[in-house]
């Protein structure tokens, strides 16, 4: 019931997000306790490939520094190009994934307990400087990572399919209407996207 006054609120709000609750019951959303650091790599990991695939790339990845749980930033930085491709990292990947470690080790990616001290903006705005990283891979670590209640990732296909699913529209939604519609859902904007996926994997 960790969601349930959140649920409550879009409930008295939003009749679609009303009956997106009743139909897929309470949010399920639990945060992954991990490093800013560990959740890009990750996201760059993702990008692009099917879930499977890049939980793959992400095995063979860590497993080039067996008895660590992840690799530290300076190990990945002294790692062979070699050693990276081989684990399925394209050129892009293994470059986005260096500066993660740099900018990581500069200071510039924050260690978890620093970043959850500052503003949802604030982390956009320093984390789009790395290479790889747009404004929706740092939604999602806000989301699934920081656990930050009032994201909307307007831009993201499942959110606008999840809409265009509700509202029986016969094209998605162009990003700025939506994130116009979703300022009625704040302060609890991220669970409403939550919802929205839940609606447009339902349609599948």
């Amino acid at each position: 019931m960790i969601h349930a006054e959140a649920e409550a609120f879009l409930s008295r709000r939003c009749p679609v997000m009303r009956r997106l609750i009743r139909a897929h019951g309470p949010c399920a959303l639990v945060p992954r306790k991990r490093s800013p650091y560990e959740a890009l790599i990750s996201a760059v990991a993702h990008q692009q490939l099917h879930a499977n695939a890049a939980e793959a790339i992400l095995r063979r990845f860590k497993a080039l520094w067996p008895g660590t749980r992840f690799p530290r930033p300076a190990q990945v930085l002294d790692a062979p190009d070699e050693a990276l491709r081989s684990c399925g990292l394209s050129a892009a990947k293994m470059l986005a994934i260096r500066d993660i470690a740099a900018k990581t080790q500069s200071g510039l990616i924050p260690p978890r307990a620093a970043a959850l001290r500052l503003e949802d903006e604030e982390l956009i705005q320093r984390l789009v400087e790395v290479r790889g990283v747009g404004r929706w891979t740092v939604e999602m670590l806000l989301i699934f990572t920081l656990g930050r209640p009032d994201v909307f990732p307007s831009d993201d296909f499942g959110v606008r399919n999840g809409w265009r699913v509700v509202k029986h529209l016969d094209d998605l939604p162009r990003p700025g209407e939506l994130r116009q519609h979703a300022e009625r859902w704040a302060p609890h904007r991220t669970l409403a996207a939550w919802y929205l996926w839940r609606a447009a994997d339902a349609a599948k």
